[in-house]
């Protein structure tokens, strides 16, 4: 454990050995690693503590430098856990390196159903009375962080003193076809404001496309395709990613000896933006987060595309829109991308799983005694609002804030704000 300052903030570095698979505590075990963030000025002091879920799956918690965005507000009343969850930062890693050391794909398969969320909240109860000697403790969730803190909820109560979510309330019983056949509509509405505010983006993401369907150019060993290229759609879910996808898209070609080519700074901004090489996680998880029961992920979001065939690239050619799109992980994804290739089979055992066990109870949420709140953002692109508010409305005593002040990302692009709205939501300062 060291301890290290920043401008208005001491952090500490901890590390907690868990079990993988918690009902086999006497197993094998892996680390999990932990950054505390106190406000200098209290680094004495015995205050309650709040951990951080990042969104994702796959991602690390985010690195914070001082008292940044919602941080800041935090550190003011909270000694605060961010939390890199199991697989992901400086937790024991599972990627395209480390994963072989399990065995097989199936061996692989096996390992990492251990890294959806009841296992990620168990991990919180054994760490939880480490840290505040049994006392609750309260859980801010992003995104994916949100469904682990609904998942919490049903599983740990006692752990909890209050639940703080921002765009992360999950549907209770969807499956993930069910996520996607809703997620497409709302994309292709994203995708359309973009046009509508950058309508010179309409001719360019075009000649993008059939370029990249003509030559799928290869870029550090990354296959850059025409379905690749409408995954850049991710970024619409942002606050300011309509902007950011437009000067992408205008820096794309350059004049050449035989005409016009993609321009390398184009070519390694779509890898940097496409590649799973910083989170593996992410694309082998996405799908089995939404995993309950005996029925199969099966790669629901290729499949609910069919239903959708404005998407296909293959309708493309001619004077068609490329519709972007959005929050969705493909079989392609494993072929093109070199942090991936070695895991195909391994994401396929995962897809055709049929023992997941069931995230949500549904009668203890029905029942709940901890205060919660949750920031609902108006036609979130990553988790839909309809899904959101009906959870919401199944989870006793939960607040909602609903707002299209902010995308997705509000906590990080309002972060003071976002948390103080939440927290006066919590403790009733505040009408629904």
């Amino acid at each position: 454990m060291s301890s290290y300052r920043q401008p208005g903030i001491v952090l500490t570095d901890r590390r907690f050995t868990v079990p993988l698979d918690h009902d086999d505590p006497g197993g094998e075990s892996i680390e999990i690693f932990g950054r505390e963030a106190v406000a200098s000025g209290r680094a004495t002091e015995h205050l309650p503590w709040l951990v951080y879920l990042e969104g994702g799956p796959g991602f690390g918690a985010r690195r914070f430098v001082g008292t940044e965005a919602w941080l800041g507000r935090a550190v003011r009343e909270f000694r605060v856990l961010l939390l890199d969850q199991r697989g992901t930062g400086l937790s024991t890693p599972a990627n395209r390196q480390t994963l072989p050391l399990r065995g097989g794909a199936r061996e692989q398969a096996d390992y990492l159903a251990h890294f959806r969320s009841d296992s990620i909240v168990r991990d919180c109860e054994l760490i939880r009375p480490r840290l505040t000697g049994g006392a609750p403790w309260t859980v801010l969730g992003q995104s994916f962080g949100g469904f682990c803190a609904v998942h919490y909820l049903s599983a740990a109560p006692e752990g909890l003193e209050a639940v703080l979510i921002t765009g992360g309330l999950p549907s209770l019983d969807a499956h993930a076809d069910d996520v996607y056949r809703a997620a497409y509509p709302r994309i292709e509405r994203k995708v359309a404001a973009h046009y509508a505010r950058y309508p010179q983006d309409v001719a360019r993401a075009r000649a993008i496309a059939a370029h990249l369907a003509e030559h799928r150019p290869d870029s550090a060993g990354h296959t850059l395709t025409p379905e690749g290229f409408q995954s850049l759609g991710i970024m619409l879910g942002s606050g300011n990613g309509s902007h950011q996808l437009h000067y992408l898209l205008e820096n794309a070609f350059v004049e050449g000896p035989h005409g016009a080519e993609l321009s390398d700074a184009f070519q390694e901004a779509m890898r940097t933006a496409t590649s799973f090489a910083g989170h593996p996680l992410y694309a082998l998880m996405h799908e089995p987060i939404y995993g309950q029961g005996a029925r199969p992920t099966d790669w629901a979001a290729e499949r609910v595309r069919a239903e959708f065939p404005q998407f296909d690239a293959a309708a493309l050619a001619g004077d068609g829109l490329v519709l972007f799109t959005g929050e969705s992980i493909h079989p392609w994804h494993f072929d093109v991308d070199p942090a991936l290739r070695p895991l195909r089979e391994t994401a396929e055992l995962l897809a055709a799983r049929t023992d997941w066990p069931v995230l949500y109870d549904t009668e203890r949420l029905a029942a709940n005694e901890v205060p919660v709140a949750a920031a609902v953002y108006h036609d979130d692109m990553y988790v839909d609002t309809g899904h959101a508010l009906r959870t919401a409305s199944s989870i006793r005593g939960l607040r909602t804030w609903v707002t299209s002040e902010y995308e997705h990302d509000g906590v990080r692009a309002g972060g003071p704000h976002v948390l103080d709205r939440l927290l006066a939501l919590v403790r009733g300062e505040s009408d629904r």
